[in-house]
């Protein structure tokens, strides 16, 4: 069998996430499309008319969204969300964007890329085509992904069913930069079934595709991305190190640096989030399966996530030589997400700042308006504060700037007197004594 590119296709996406979301967006405005999330509270989140998706302009969606799959089956395009797999059955496309986490060792963790599999495997029809988004390590969606296909279906690869990869480039939060904008990388488990994902997604990403030779060559490249955003960011973080040993101010010597045509304009500060904090270990934990040892790829993570202590540390350190007494010690923590101007916090840097803080027995208070407090407090454990009118930032010895928002930009600091602040992405007017990477 072959596979041959047709428009008149249900889509299924499985995975309604900050991939899977805008993803199901874009195809529903061309195609029948059926997103999937087990998570009933992440459906009534999408469904909210009073969330502000930053991916997509939302009245896309309310003018796509069908409430009956009966109803969406009689037209050629829309979108239907659900929490049962069984409501994908009449798909020929299956797309997986489930999270590809890594575990507490930093081991690729494949529960949810492997529930998802057996999910559709469990539905898999014949010349049926399953696409998988997610990011993962070169082999694993022919390694891991295909077997539990053709287990749960008892259909054989590449004559009863087909395979591709395209990896995500979604960028949380970016208005700019949207799914349609970004050049999509594509690939097939054979040339047929390339051309037929190629097409796919060329009929909806306007910033066009580049079709890559293998499965292999597309995930290799996607984890390669963030891997060498990661070491870049570790090497500017490591001279903020050094540069305060020197008593050299970075952003100034970065300013300098930049004025050759060559010299990457990277930033110190916090790693972390869905990508950069959790695909290089992705590629060293294959590396290793081959006998193969990556040093710069994990000494670039070890750096980047030491920046949380850091910043902790250099803050006690201050707030001492100023003879703040640290037992009646508070501090303030302004944002906990794990870039500016979003709402993710997964794997955010900001959380090691606060362990640090507490360490030293330090009362630590955050606030964070942009963050999603809901995953805050349930992966972290944390009670994040909403508003920033009532804080009285005087009380407090220490005040972190964490995160860029621009929400924080506003803020008044005229407070300062002899606290102690670490503005840690620069958001505040220079010049001024505070505290910065």
């Amino acid at each position: 069998m072959k596979p041959e590119f047709n428009e008149d296709i249900t889509i299924g996406v499985i995975g309604l996430g900050y991939v899977g979301l805008p993803l199901a967006v874009a195809f529903g405005e061309k195609y029948r499309t059926i997103g999937l999330d087990n998570n009933p509270r992440r459906l009534s989140h999408i469904l909210d008319p009073d969330i502000l998706h930053s991916e997509f302009d939302n009245q896309v969606l309310r003018g796509i969204l069908e409430q009956d799959i009966t109803v969406l089956e009689k037209k050629s395009s829309g979108l239907k969300l659900t929490d049962k797999i069984s409501d994908l059955k009449g798909c020929s496309v299956y797309i997986i964007t489930v999270p590809t986490p890594v575990d507490e060792s930093k081991r690729p963790d494949l529960t949810p890329l492997v529930n998802a599999s057996r999910d559709v495997g469990n539905i898999l029809k014949r010349d049926d085509l399953v696409i998988y988004e997610s990011t993962v390590y070169p082999g694993l969606t022919e390694e891991v992904g295909v077997p539990i296909l053709e287990k749960e279906s008892g259909l054989k690869y590449n004559h009863d069913f087909f395979v591709g990869y395209s990896p995500e480039r979604i960028n949380p939060g970016d208005r700019h930069r949207t799914f349609k904008s970004i050049v999509k990388v594509t690939s097939g488990s054979s040339p047929e079934c390339a051309e037929v994902v190629d097409k796919l997604y060329s009929s909806v990403v306007e910033a066009g595709t580049f079709k890559a030779s293998s499965i292999k060559v597309a995930e290799a490249a996607k984890v390669i991305e963030n891997a060498q955003r990661d070491i870049n960011v570790a090497f500017v973080n490591e001279l903020a190190k050094i540069f305060k040993l020197l008593e050299i101010d970075t952003a100034e010597v970065l300013e300098a640096a930049s004025t050759k045509w060559n010299f990457l304009p990277f930033r110190p500060g916090l790693v972390g989030g869905h990508c950069i904090g959790v695909d290089p270990y992705y590629l060293a934990h294959k590396a290793q399966e081959e006998g193969y040892h990556p040093e710069i790829i994990l000494a670039g993570r070890r750096i980047n996530d030491s920046m949380g202590t850091f910043v902790a540390t250099e803050l006690i350190k201050e707030m001492l030589r100023k003879g703040l007494d640290l037992r009646k010690g508070k501090v303030l923590i302004l944002g906990f997400t794990f870039k500016e101007n979003c709402p993710d916090v997964r794997n955010t840097g900001v959380f090691h700042i606060y362990q640090e803080l507490k360490a030293h027995s330090l009362e630590v208070d955050i606030v964070d308006p942009v963050a999603d407090h809901y995953m805050a407090s349930n992966e972290y454990g944390i009670e994040i504060g909403q508003g920033l009118s009532e804080i009285n930032m005087s009380e407090y010895q220490g005040v972190v700037v964490a995160v860029a928002h621009e929400i924080f930009k506003e803020l008044d600091f005229s407070f300062n007197k002899g606290q102690v602040i670490f503005d840690v992405k620069g958001v505040l007017p220079q010049p001024n004594d505070f505290l910065r990477l």
